[in-house]
């Protein structure tokens, strides 16, 4: 052995050593150990307290669940609909489903709702923890919202027993109440509570009435696979996947459904092959038969504002015995009813129109009009239309952002010329005339089109995008190309969003959403306060310019045929026109339009009105007046007159000088027709003064003219003095014999020599001072040239002359005071450069619509432009595009 020792003594104190020294390394180990044991006990107590609150707390959310009413599981409620009094005006879901028995309702229909709602149902007690988790992973992956967890269980619990606020309390009793339910009802009869609550349409309530609706059915062992599929795919977007609505996509939903039933195992290969190529229409109810099953007064409203409530408040209003508070004028509505399908418009064949009536200042919808001969469920042209809005877009894309970003004044002055867009196409005005310098007033006014394009350019894409974007108008900048500025749209826009984005101009630049639901209350008594939030858009300058302006365009402009008596209108005009291919391929006229719109506003209302045709059927010169007739008669009709548009404390009235460029301030001798008042942004209006008109002293009159007449020469010398400071020229004129006096000098010098005097002759002369004040009064002499004459022969011929010469000195002066007038009427501004001379030649003041001064022009195309609308943004004899090559007049 290595170790030696003398005694067990020495060995014993050698192994204690050894002992101490184990002891001394170990502890470290022992620490470690014990830290982890003390963390893993504190997480457990931590765990078992949160456990216990988390039952405590769970306890106390379910305690006042809901008992499970089989009333209220099995028979659904209707809900009631009332006016912005408080009236009722409808009951909707009441009588309007077909209970069917689960043992009536087959497989195939039971496996398309399963596939496309839960197809766990028949495995999970009520809630679905691996369908929770999918729900989790695809919102995750796609954004919030991308796919709901709920179960079939829990769907019936929520509508029908539970209010839609999205709180943990709500979503804990859903939890709780959905395993009750699991426990007290078979699968099948849960299952048949759901399918006779499914919302599908105002009028269908349930999968019986659906299929009895769009298929004309009334036993569901009728319907085939791809119908089940159709009905099964609605419920997620009710109208969107409307299939005789918007059959394109209800099939692409039906097809996702049938792709599901065959993942799921429902169909086969074949089975879902064969449905998928079935024409989603097939076997549908004519349009007729679907809108006679779906007729309802004021069904254009209210059809809106169940959709409104079904996207805000999450809830089935045919189902949950609901009390939805709306903003409808039912008189108001009448009427709109009326002026549809009344005999106070004479409507042509074929012709539709789509109305907005809402309150400038609230937002509030007030009355639709849907379209005329419109059945509960047809098209809405009011909300469901989207058609370009020609010249109406400008206020919005052009010179609403400029003004908001570049703060231009309404008398900005932009020149009308030949003008392309950025990519090299040309752009015409609807007269394919150029105005020249023009205020962006009468831009706005006269509906010009350069000038527009002009204004959108200089607001920048991005301010567009975000100007628009305050207004409702959700365009992508992507998308957005210069067409747009003339309101070449690709998708188009509804008389709802027009009637939004105007009220915002007419409510100090505040913009509400338009909304036909204020709140709904719930049949626990709950209510949910649904009235968006008022938001501002712009600036308060710009929505009162806007609106000065467009008050312009009523009283003079385009939209003169929409003024109302007493009442103060601002609005717009819009027409879209066919492209080139178009009218040679369907005969259609050079004058026809494909849409016509008008929309205005008053301090209490708003209206869009639009106006149009289906397919290839043009409006004529005279249907296009229609859109502006009802808007007056709406508004002469709802609106009592009272109150104006007030300016803003950031907005100031100036006078300035028409014509001006930069503007200057008219002074008090400018002539009224020289002048013209427009409003600045306080901070930009111009301060400088005009020159151009003020009082001038006239020169100084030259002294001491004399005539002498030198034989030897023949000619005859004049002289003369001058006072006066300053530069000065001196303009020299003779008579000869009793004629018209002409100028034969003018020159800085003082002095004249006139040869080739006839002897014999009289000769008068004049001579005046001229300087930048002016002309001054003429000196004169006369001088009768004898070669030799005594003075009393002489003084006898000019006492003779006298008179004459007192004529010829008053002809004179009736010429000068003509040379001064003409001076003073000059268009163009002395004190400033205008820059108003054109290739045109056109008067720069011209802001009244004066014609171009190319008159036998103008003759020529008189009898052809007599018909034009000055609104029709894109001239239909040269049809212009956007830099995608699209046509501003297309759908």
């Amino acid at each position: 052995m290595s170790d030696q020792f003398n005694s067990r003594q020495e060995r014993r104190k050698a192994q204690q050593g050894k002992s101490r020294s184990n002891t001394h390394s170990k502890p470290k180990k022992k620490k470690k150990a014990g830290l982890f044991k003390k963390i893993l006990l504190s997480i457990l107590i931590i765990g078992v307290i949160g456990l216990i609150a988390g039952g405590v707390t769970f306890a106390v959310m379910v305690a006042d669940s809901p008992s499970l009413d089989e009333a209220k599981l099995k028979t659904p409620y209707s809900s009631t609909v009332y006016d912005k009094n408080g009236k009722e005006i409808a009951e909707i879901g009441s009588e309007k489903r077909t209970y069917v028995s689960i043992k009536d309702i087959p497989d195939s229909v039971k496996n398309a709702f399963l596939a496309t709602e839960d197809a766990r149902f028949y495995d999970h007690h009520g809630v679905d923890p691996i369908r929770i988790g999918g729900a989790l992973l695809a919102n995750f992956e796609g954004g919030f919202g991308s796919e709901g967890g709920s179960t079939i269980t829990q769907q019936v619990v929520k509508n029908s027993l539970l209010s839609h606020e999205k709180t943990l309390k709500r979503k804990v009793q859903e939890v709780w109440l959905s395993f009750q339910l699991e426990r007290k009802y078979s699968k099948d009869e849960i299952l048949e509570m759901y399918l006779n609550r499914i919302y599908f349409s105002p009028q269908a309530y349930g999968v019986g009435k659906a299929a009895e609706q769009f298929y004309g059915v009334t036993d569901l062992n009728d319907l085939t696979v791809e119908q089940a599929a159709t009905l099964a795919g609605m419920p997620q977007s009710p109208n969107n996947y409307n299939p005789i609505k918007h059959p394109e996509k209800a099939e692409k939903r039906r097809n996702v459904v049938l792709s599901l039933m065959n993942k799921h195992g429902f169909i086969s290969d074949a089975e879902y092959n064969k449905a998928k190529k079935v024409a989603v229409t097939k076997g549908l109810v004519s349009p007729k038969e679907y809108a006679k099953s779906t007729s309802n007064k004021y069904s254009a409203f209210i059809e809106q504002a169940v959709a409104e409530v079904k996207e805000k408040a999450n809830v089935t209003p045919g189902t949950d015995g609901l009390k939805i508070y709306t903003t409808i004028d039912t008189d108001a509505q009448d009427y709109v009813d009326e002026l549809m399908d009344g005999d106070s418009i004479q409507y042509t064949e074929k012709m539709q129109a789509g109305l907005t009536l809402l309150d400038t200042k609230t937002g509030e919808i007030r009355a639709l009009g849907g379209g005329r001969d419109r059945k509960a469920g047809d098209f809405n042209y009011a909300v469901d239309t989207k058609r370009q809005p020609g010249s109406t877009i400008k206020p919005i894309l052009d010179y609403g952002p400029v003004i908001e970003n570049k703060k231009w004044s309404t008398y900005e002055q932009i020149k009308d010329e030949a003008y392309t867009y950025s990519t090299g196409d040309p752009i015409n005005n609807y007269d394919r005339k150029h105005r020249g310098w023009i205020s962006m007033r009468e831009a706005l006014v006269d509906s010009r089109n350069v000038p527009a394009l002009k204004a959108f350019q200089a607001a920048g894409k991005d301010n567009i995008v975000k100007f628009a974007g305050n207004l409702g108008l959700n365009i992508n900048s992507d998308d957005l190309v210069e067409a747009y500025a003339i309101g070449g749209f690709g998708n188009g826009v509804s008389p709802l969003q027009m009637a939004g984005a105007y009220s915002a101009f007419g409510n100090n630049g505040y913009y509400n959403e338009p909304h036909t639901v204020t709140a709904v209350e719930f049949n626990d008594g709950t209510k949910l306060d649904l009235t968006p939030e008022s938001k501002a858009a712009m600036s308060d300058y710009t929505a009162f310019m806007i609106t000065d302006m467009l008050k312009s365009a009523v009283q003079r402009g385009t939209g003169t045929a929409a003024q109302v008596n007493g009442v103060t209108v601002a609005g717009k005009t819009g027409t879209t026109n066919f492209t080139e291919d178009d009218i040679r391929k369907h005969g259609i006229s050079r004058n026809g339009a494909r849409d016509s719109w008008f929309v205005g506003y008053t301090p209490q209302y708003t209206a869009a009105v639009w106006t149009g045709k289906e397919g290839f059927n043009s409006l004529s010169v005279n249907e296009q007046q229609v859109a502006k007739l009802l808007f007056k008669k709406l508004i002469a009709k709802v609106d009592n007159g009272s109150g104006s548009f007030e300016k803003p404390d950031s907005v100031v009235e100036a006078t300035v000088l028409k014509g001006s460029n930069p503007p200057v301030l008219a002074s008090s001798n400018t002539p009224s027709d020289k002048k013209v008042t427009e409003y600045f942004v306080k901070g930009t209006q111009p301060t400088t003064v005009s020159k151009k008109y003020e009082e001038k002293e006239d020169a100084d009159k030259p002294t001491g003219l004399s005539a002498e007449y030198d034989e030897a020469s023949k000619s005859i010398k004049l002289s003369w003095s001058y006072s006066g400071d300053g530069d000065v020229s001196f303009k020299v004129k003779q008579s000869v014999d009793g004629g018209g006096y002409s100028e034969i000098q003018s020159s800085s010098a003082k002095e004249a020599v006139i040869p080739n005097a006839k002897e014999g002759s009289v000769y008068r002369f004049q001579v005046t001072a001229v300087t930048e004040d002016g002309e001054s009064d003429p000196a004169s002499v006369t001088l009768k040239v004898n070669a030799a004459e005594d003075d009393e022969s002489k003084a006898d011929d000019e006492k003779k002359d006298e008179d004459d010469e007192k004529k010829q000195d008053a002809d004179a002066d009736d010429d000068q005071d003509k040379d001064k007038q003409n001076n003073g009427n000059s268009n163009q501004p002395d004190d400033q450069n205008s820059g108003n001379t054109d290739q045109n030649n056109q008067n720069p003041g011209n802001t009244d619509g004066r014609k171009d001064d190319d008159a036998d022009d103008q003759n020529k195309d008189q009898n052809k432009d007599k018909n034009k609308n000055p609104d029709q943004d894109s001239n239909t004899d040269d049809q212009q595009t956007n830099s995608n090559g699209q046509s501003t007049g297309t759908h």
